[in-house]
């Protein structure tokens, strides 16, 4: 190692601890000015709503206002693959849903990796799906249903927001799982799936309890199960799908993320916003009207729920052999 005079090596040293200093300072008072957080789903949907209200609790805490983005589009993959390619200085959070992993499963390609490109900061809640038939339908229960999916197969339809949602995803490992052969009918997203089941152009509706409860409520559908692994608060006369098929078990999930190299102290500080966040009364009353469950994690407990769901997915995938998407 070189050997500098004494001032000069007091020169570098100092010089040193002054490009180090910004760093430090700026995660010390972090954040010092208003936080983006982006999601990729229509304004008024469940990621937009619970974006909004876990973000508004955050800024009361944080001191510092919580701007929801919306970037729409291709699944939600291109709000994610903007803060994928945002600067790592925590002013840049997506809201995750569970279609992240999905894309990651079914899609060829994308512009960023599901996993390594993001630092997860925590889960905000979990939701189940509904499995539900038209008032009028001879299924009376998921039993029924899916015997006489395995008596004609391909005669039961199943619908979904589109070829690669989650809702589409839930129904063939349902299918997949009870070996029935069920035959999916996607449309483009809407009230068109609802519709469709109500009207009888299609027999079977796995959705979203936001979407779904309306709708049970009213008498026009009748739900056969959640997919929970026990009975959910707001549909308790609902039994669950793994007193049919034992071990059946799907909950949708929304979560924050940041870029991947954001700092660990900033990460940190994230994570316990959102775990105060999730501890207020008012927001777990607010979600379970949303039909959603507040569900905080750790970054690693989250990044090692979307990994094992993007295998989860895979195995669906190749079972029922659903083309990967472009």
């Amino acid at each position: 190692m070189p050997q500098y005079p004494l001032n000069r090596r007091s020169a570098l040293f100092a010089g040193v601890a002054s490009l180090a200093l910004p760093h430090a300072w700026a995660q010390s008072t972090y954040p010092s000015r208003p936080i983006q957080l982006i999601h990729g789903f229509g304004a008024g949907g469940n990621a937009d709503v619970v974006a909004r209200l876990v973000g508004q609790k955050m800024q009361d805490s944080l001191k510092q206002a919580i701007v929801v983005d919306i970037k729409s589009g291709a699944g939600g993959s291109i709000a994610t693959n903007y803060v994928a390619k945002a600067a790592p200085d925590g002013y840049n959070l997506v809201m995750l849903t569970g279609a992240h992993t999905v894309s990651g499963a079914l899609k060829k390609s994308l512009p960023y990796d599901s996993v390594k490109d993001f630092a997860f900061i925590s889960t905000v809640s979990s939701f189940p799906f509904v499995v539900a038939v038209r008032a009028e339908h001879p299924a009376q229960t998921l039993a029924e249903l899916l015997a006489m999916a395995k008596k004609e197969p391909g005669r039961i339809t199943f619908t979904s927001v589109g070829v690669g949602s989650t809702q589409h995803m839930v129904g063939e490992l349902l299918g997949s799982t009870a070996n029935a052969a069920l035959l999916h009918v996607p449309y483009r997203g809407g009230g068109a799936p609802v519709q469709a089941v109500i009207a009888g152009d299609v027999d079977v509706l796995t959705d979203t309890l936001t979407v779904a409860t309306p709708h049970i409520k009213s008498g026009r559908l009748r739900a056969l199960a959640v997919t929970s692994m026990v009975a959910w608060p707001s549909l308790p006369d609902v039994p669950p799908a793994s007193a049919t098929l034992p071990g059946f078990e799907v909950r949708s999930w929304l979560g924050i993320a940041a870029p991947a190299a954001t700092p660990a102290p900033i990460v940190q500080k994230l994570t316990e916003e959102v775990h105060r966040a999730l501890q207020d009364a008012g927001l777990q009353k607010a979600l379970a009207s949303t039909g959603s469950a507040a569900s905080p994690s750790t970054p690693d407990e989250f990044r090692t729920m979307v990994q094992n769901e993007i295998t989860r997915w895979r195995a669906v995938i190749t079972k029922v052999g659903i083309p990967l998407q472009a």
